[in-house]
């Protein structure tokens, strides 16, 4: 898919503030974030939706792995921000790749385009 934005961030070949990164997804902060810590995840492999994901356990990169980095980056912003309202979306409709939206919802602290400061504290959650 090469003119796939999230498969060119995956490549690095697009720079993105990443705060988690294994042999099979990526997670990184959202460039038009809805709060501070608004998170991408995705699977490295290019998947149109995230229900085309392998459901197989014995397949890398399948969806129950997928949807534990999803939980560990919210359970990683709950603690990075002070909050136990976590927000997570999966649409769809605005990159064609597979992804979920996950950010802190309710009144945090913060500047949502504080990039490093966000990709911080959630790494250090982590």
């Amino acid at each position: 898919m090469g003119d796939c934005i999230f498969c060119k961030i995956a490549k690095k070949e697009v720079p993105a503030n990443i705060v988690y990164e294994d042999e099979n997804f990526l997670a990184f902060l959202d460039i038009n974030p809805q709060a501070s810590g608004h998170t991408q995840v995705i699977p490295k492999r290019h998947f149109r939706w995230v229900w085309d994901m392998p459901f197989d356990q014995k397949t890398p990169g399948n969806i129950g792995d997928y949807f534990r980095v999803v939980q560990k980056i919210a359970k990683a912003q709950a603690l990075a921000f002070k909050t136990d309202f976590i927000i997570s979306k999966i649409i769809g409709d605005e990159v064609p790749h597979a992804h979920a939206w996950v950010f802190p919802g309710g009144p945090i602290e913060g500047n949502p385009k504080d990039f490093e400061k966000n990709a911080e504290k959630i790494k250090l959650a982590l």
